[in-house]
């Protein structure tokens, strides 16, 4: 008997504390982010990027907050540049990045930091549709330069 309820015992704190860690919570912070990348590790912030990429709809609206190299890209389609915030996986083997668009009138490159410049945004996850596809970025009001 006294096995039986070991085990029981036992098997209820594993149940708890899986369903502590599983769903799609996201991590939260107390100043209006609603996603705060900066303050996960390596591993998490490219996990958490990969979810954001893979199930946009779970994101929408949703203020995000995260830190990374700065990288510019131009299309010949739409003769635009495009920004991106850049994370890597622990290994530094894989990369993943979310667009942002800075709002207001800001001129590339004068107005950028340096590619590879470790940057923080916030912004609200949105999307927009060009060419026939859509495309998700985080809508910024302010770029930080990284102190770290």
């Amino acid at each position: 008997m006294k096995k039986n309820l070991s085990f029981i015992l036992f098997f209820c704190l594993i149940c708890m504390f899986a369903a502590g860690c599983s769903g799609k919570e996201t991590p939260q912070t107390d100043d209006g982010v609603d996603v705060d990348l900066t303050i996960l590790s390596s591993t998490m912030v490219y996990a958490e990027v990969y979810n954001i990429t893979s199930s946009p709809g779970d994101y929408m609206g949703k203020t995000v907050k995260m830190s990374g190299p700065y990288y510019a890209s131009y299309y010949s389609e739409t003769g635009l540049y495009y920004h991106y915030v850049i994370v890597e996986d622990a290994a530094a083997c894989c990369q993943s990045g979310l667009e942002f668009i800075w709002n207001g009138n800001h001129d590339y490159p004068e107005d950028y930091p340096e590619e590879q410049t470790i940057i923080e945004v916030v912004g609200v996850f949105g999307s927009y549709d060009e060419l026939g596809r859509t495309y998700y970025f985080l809508s910024v009001d302010d770029i930080s330069i990284s102190e770290s």
